[in-house]
């Protein structure tokens, strides 16, 4: 097998560098960090363009692009269709949530909820954030790490230190301002290896239509499962629907998006960032997605995971890379700089995040309460460092740590749709309506990160069915494939272990097998796809939290006067709801004063 050579790793180390670099300009320039906004917000001075591309960078890891083209290589490019819930959502995102934040223009988004309803329901909200952002973070690094390691003999350990270390420097010295530049650049470098593996499949073919014509031959190609039903791994109405719940949890609420959407100068600023995002989000899934559809192409006649070179689908893009790049030097360096870019672009946006919460939502409280004080501002770019660089130590650490904890691995890729889906509720809760307060919406959110959590972890869960593969032209056939393509089919105990000495190994076999699985009477819940983890856990959520902020408030359980700002006068707060709303309540306090004052008069 090929291996990463001389002009690879002087490309790997000029990317790193210049990273690096970065950081170290944006801790020289400026006002040198002297106070929060500027060390958090990026002195709430950027421009629409560069933040745009960060949000990007933040949403794609290189997770996603591994896995992305895993996705198109094994099932087709139905996935494609997730990009109409962007569309939708986008607008959304642009002209009702950001706006309220925007008038708050606080530096943690949980601070909305301590202002809407109280301080309990602010601390649960930024717990379940940084538990899920944390666990997310160890595996951002080391699923690419391990599949490079797998393909291009790149060494776990080193993979794991350079990316962590590097990308804790640039975070913890340079802020925000150098999280967004660098976002930009490694956005660019994540495009570059994208369309490298497209450009490379379409010579070998002889043209992109050869490519396409293979993918419509072998059934890739069919985006048409229209169906209803909830089980089928992918529809139209799961991706659409599943994915416009996804997008804003991330887009709407979520602590390391709307951070980025602070940072630009004005509201209108930060919705132009959310609208040139969408067409670099969806490109980039295009791109993504015929990758592993070029992929397919070159390894039509004999599969690497079927074949013995790959134990896993996630490592298809490396390996074509080291097989079709080598002849061209640095290449495959700029490749592998493209995957590590994104990982560094996810990880620094989870630091910065972690550190704004940790400062705004424990430390300044705990300040106070200690020292009867609030903490002043130029005091609070130290500890907001020494937060970033920690949380950068702590990621290094789950990333090693992650190897041995199994399935925990898949479980942690899955808490984004099980907690984004009840965080989005209990934000949708505060600024879509008014009766919901505090105990209601507290215990709705309990209720619905369980439900969320026994859904997407319990078990046990049916096996994917995969389009057909070929091993017709592969020379040899190792025996240590049999193990890696039937773990799932032995863990559900549908075969033993005499099969893997009498059966040859063929896709057909495989999918024969998993089809066997139908006869196995699964929990109806645990069929369902991934993509309605998040929308039942708004769903779930929403409904009990308003249902119980109702009932607590009809045996006069619970108040809910955080809404207003006087609270013996009863003056609505309007900032703390969505604009239409806001208008409506302006609107009918302005009416009954009317109707007070024609009494009055009359």
């Amino acid at each position: 097998m090929s291996t990463l050579q001389f002009w690879d790793y002087v490309v790997l180390v000029t990317i790193l560098t210049v990273s690096s670099m970065i950081g170290i300009y944006y801790r020289l320039s400026g006002g040198k960090q002297k106070t929060t906004k500027e060390y958090l917000m990026a002195d709430q001075s950027m421009s629409a363009l560069p933040v745009s591309f960060s949000l990007m960078a933040s949403f794609m890891s290189a997770i996603t692009l591994m896995g992305v083209s895993n996705e198109s290589y094994h099932h087709g490019i139905m996935f494609c269709i997730i990009n109409f819930a962007y569309v939708i959502s986008t607008p959304i995102a642009a002209y009702l949530y950001l706006p309220v934040f925007y008038r708050m223009r606080t530096t943690s988004v949980y601070e909305y909820l301590e202002r809407r309803f109280g301080h309990s329901l602010r601390l649960a909200a930024s717990l379940a954030f940084s538990i899920q952002m944390i666990l997310y973070m160890g595996i951002v690094l080391y699923a690419p790490a391990l599949a490079l390691e797998a393909v291009a003999g790149l060494n776990k350990f080193s993979a794991i230190m350079i990316i962590g270390l590097v990308c804790t420097f640039y975070s913890t010295i340079g802020g925000m301002k150098a999280v967004l530049i660098t976002d930009v650049f490694q956005s660019l470098l994540m495009f570059a290896a994208i369309f490298s593996v497209i450009a490379v499949s379409a010579i070998k073919a002889g043209g992109l239509p050869a490519v396409w014509r293979i993918a419509v031959d072998t059934d890739r190609a069919n985006v048409i499962e229209t169906s209803l039903d909830p089980t089928i791994r992918h529809t139209w109405w799961g991706l659409i629907i599943g994915g416009i719940i996804t997008y804003m949890s991330l887009y709407c609420v979520n602590q390391t998006q709307v951070q980025r959407l602070l940072s630009v100068r004005n509201l209108k600023g930060a919705q132009a960032a959310l609208w040139w995002n969408l067409p670099l989000l969806i490109c980039l899934s295009f791109s993504t997605l015929f990758s592993g559809l070029a992929i397919y192409y070159y390894y039509r006649d004999c599969d690497p995971v079927m074949e013995g070179r790959i134990t896993r689908g996630d490592q298809l893009m490396p390996l074509f890379a080291l097989d079709t790049m080598g002849q061209y030097p640095g290449l495959c360096g700029l490749f592998v700089s493209g995957i590590f870019s994104a990982s560094l672009s996810t990880v620094s946006s989870a630091v910065s995040s972690l550190a704004a919460v940790t400062v705004e939502d424990y430390i300044k409280p705990i300040y106070k309460i200690w020292f009867k004080r609030p903490m002043v501002e130029t005091n609070t770019t130290l500890p907001s460092k020494i937060m970033a660089f920690i949380y950068g130590i702590v990621c290094i650490c789950l990333a090693f740590g992650a190897g041995s904890l199994g399935g925990v691995l898949q479980a942690s890729l899955t808490i984004f749709g099980v907690v984004g889906g009840p965080l989005l509720a209990i934000f949708t809760l505060g600024m879509f309506t008014v009766k919901a307060n505090q105990r209601g919406v507290l215990l709705g959110l309990i209720i619905g990160l369980f439900f969320s959590f026994k859904i997407g972890f319990g078990g046990p869960k049916p096996p994917t069915i995969t389009l057909p593969l070929s091993t017709e032209h592969c020379q040899t056939i190792r025996n240590q494939t049999t193990t890696t393509l039937f773990t799932m089919a032995v863990e559900d105990q549908l075969i033993d272990d005499n099969f893997f000495n009498t059966t040859i190994i063929t896709t057909t076999t495989v999918n024969t097998i998993i089809e066997s699985a139908e006869d196995v009477k699964y929990f109806w819940l645990y069929r369902l796809s991934y993509l309605w983890f998040s929308v039942l856990g708004f769903i779930i959520t929403f409904t009990t939290g308003y249902a119980l902020s109702r009932l607590l408030e009809y045996f006069n359980l619970a108040n809910n006067y955080q809404i207003y700002t006087d609270m013996s006068h009863k003056i609505i707060d309007y900032d703390l709801f969505v604009p239409p709303l806001s208008q409506k309540l302006r609107k009918d306090v302005i009416n009954e004063e009317s109707d007070r004052l024609n009494k009055l008069i009359s």
